[in-house]
């Protein structure tokens, strides 16, 4: 198999308990069938097998998961911001959710790509402040491709334009606000290849896009009623922040035929952090908000063809204020 990774995704590395914004806080942990088999084993007489026990649950979407503590910190964060479950079994027993946490693994047959989001601060900083274009490591290792059923040439077609996307996206020639024009208008055309998207149809306004239903973190909502419209700076940052919406969701297209939502993700993440606040701090707020709410990012994905203040047109206008 084919192993593909950023270049910054080698120097993430967690800093647990100096962490300033712990990610065993603010949102509920799936418990993992595997994780679930392993706790069964544990002598009931051990303490963490007793709290393991006694926070489990179901949500709404009938995910098993661990109900929060006080101040919604997962049940096992300690008051030096550690967990106690990684401390008495374990790290590599702690759920998936924790083990894989901040990364994103996507397999395509001979080809896993994996990547770092923004919702950790620590990788927020290495993505935002990359001195360099997004580029790539790749290697081979001896794991077998896995099972799908992935339509050999429609996938050659989204990689191909996704190629084609990071071009527009990086070529520093041109100034970043015509690049995602670019980028939107090439989308556009991409889709009406693939499949009917209908847009618009909901007068929500770009501010009420972002105020999410299930609110993580206060300092979010804050920074949402604070909005400031400017203009797009031709920042690497910026362009950082493209190519990662690029890179994690474009190809994701081979499994619903909806190009133009990821384009608009990557022209709408440098809106968000134009108008909100221009830090990795910010992109750091909405990535935990948005990316690990399946609350919000459904309703954000809904937003993405229905509002029409996220239509391609209104996307441009926003670009190219000055």
């Amino acid at each position: 198999m084919i192993i593909i990774e950023p270049t910054y995704y080698k120097n993430f590395k967690c800093i647990a308990g100096d962490c300033p914004d712990s990610c065993c806080q603010g949102w509920e942990v799936d418990a993992d069938e595997k994780s679930l088999e392993y706790y069964k084993t544990l002598p009931d007489s051990l303490e963490i097998k007793q709290r393991i026990n006694s926070v489990l649950d179901k949500d709404e979407f009938d995910n098993v998961i661990f109900t929060l503590a006080p101040k919604k910190r997962c049940p096992f964060l300690n008051d030096e911001n550690l967990c106690d479950m990684h401390i008495a079994i374990g790290g590599e027993h702690t759920p998936m959710t924790c083990r894989n946490f901040p990364r994103f693994i996507y397999d395509f047959g001979g080809t896993r790509e994996m990547g770092i989001s923004f919702s950790c601060p620590v990788a927020a900083d290495l993505i935002y402040h990359s001195e360099n274009h997004l580029e790539f490591d790749s290697e081979i290792s001896d794991e077998l491709p896995t099972l799908n059923n992935i339509d050999a040439e429609l996938f050659i077609k989204i990689k191909q334009a996704r190629t084609k996307a990071f071009g527009i996206v990086q070529n520093a020639e041109k100034p970043l606000n015509k690049r995602l024009a670019e980028l939107l208008t090439f989308a556009k055309a991409l889709q009406k290849e693939l499949d009917d998207y209908k847009e618009g149809g909901n007068e929500i306004s770009f501010e009420e896009v972002f105020d999410n239903p299930e609110l993580i973190n206060p300092e979010w909502k804050e920074k949402v009623e604070k909005i400031t419209i400017k203009s797009v700076e031709n920042t690497l940052a910026n362009e950082n922040i493209a190519s990662y919406f690029i890179y994690k969701y474009f190809l994701l297209a081979i499994y619903d035929n909806d190009v133009l939502s990821k384009a608009k993700m990557a022209a709408i993440g440098v809106l968000i952090n134009t108008y909100m606040g221009e830090s990795a701090w910010t992109m750091h707020l909405w990535s935990k908000e948005t990316e690990h709410s399946q609350y919000n990012m459904d309703r954000y994905k809904k937003l993405l063809k229905e509002a029409d203040c996220l239509s391609v047109e209104n996307l441009i206008q926003k670009i190219n204020v000055v």
